[in-house]
């Protein structure tokens, strides 16, 4: 009897323990695996977004070049107007005033105050002084050949051997009845204030007269334009000046002058 009770005492705690665990296992005290998250929590608590991690490879060099920024250069405010420069408060001017010298050098010279129906000088020297370019210039005209005939009188041919001279100040100054000129002196030519372009004489129409250097001032022509360049405006005040020494310019009669002869209509006097 006391036997039969201890098996039936037994068998009613094994039943009884296991319904406990298997109460337990049903209310999943003992899934511990893979706890679930609370679906409340996760729709009113947002999680913040994980940041990405810096890498922990080593780092390696690149081999491209990285662009390098140009530079833009400055420009000025207004780049069709240069900027000005500065000047020098006194500049030095780039043609400096022209110096005249008389027309006759080496001898005696004894210049006209008067001529005979157009404008012009008769400086009576012995042949064979220097006719000297009065100012620095150019030579416009050479005539070597005296072609001048008592009969026909002509009077492109009536200077004999002469030269002109465009002066830096725009005057021509022209000289003729030379007996000579010198060598090299040629239309183009460069030349200096002094320096001496022929020898006086009396070729063309001074055949007859004292020896002389015919002497004229105008403005620069075409050429062949004998009317003008023998003479167009009276050059006695400045042979005047200029043998004494002074440095008296034609530079405004002359174009004052060019200014009232108007159209050119050929030759006007003395043809």
């Amino acid at each position: 009897m006391t036997r039969r009770l201890w098996a039936v005492f037994l068998a009613a705690l094994v039943v009884a323990t296991g319904g406990g665990l298997f109460a337990l296992s049903a209310a999943g005290v003992f899934n511990r695996s893979a706890p679930t998250a609370d679906p409340t929590s996760t729709a009113s608590t947002p999680q913040p977004a994980r940041l990405p991690q810096p890498s922990t490879a080593p780092a390696t060099t690149s081999t491209t070049t990285p662009p390098v920024a140009q530079t833009q250069p400055s420009t000025p405010p207004h780049p069709s107007k240069p900027a000005p420069t500065t000047r020098p408060s006194n500049p030095v001017p780039s043609h400096p005033s022209p110096r005249y010298v008389f027309p006759v050098g080496g001898c005696r010279a004894d210049a006209s105050q008067s001529h005979h129906d157009y404008p012009a000088s008769d400086v009576f020297a012995r042949v064979g002084c220097l006719f000297v370019a009065p100012v620095d210039g150019r030579v416009d005209e050479v005539t070597r050949v005296d072609s001048w005939e008592p009969g026909s009188n002509r009077g492109a041919d009536r200077g004999g051997l002469s030269v002109s001279v465009v002066g830096v100040d725009g005057v021509r100054y022209y000289g003729s009845h030379l007996s000579a000129i010198q060598p090299g002196i040629a239309p183009g030519v460069v030349v200096r204030a002094g320096q001496a372009l022929g020898r006086t004489g009396k070729t063309g129409s001074a055949r007859g007269t004292p020896p002389h250097l015919h002497f004229g001032i105008s403005w620069p022509t075409g050429p062949n334009m004998w009317w003008v360049r023998r003479g167009a405006v009276a050059p006695q005040r400045f042979l005047n000046s200029w043998h004494e020494g002074g440095q008296l310019s034609p530079v405004a009669l002359v174009a004052a002058s060019h200014r009232a002869y108007g159209a050119d209509r050929g030759c006007r006097s003395y043809c």
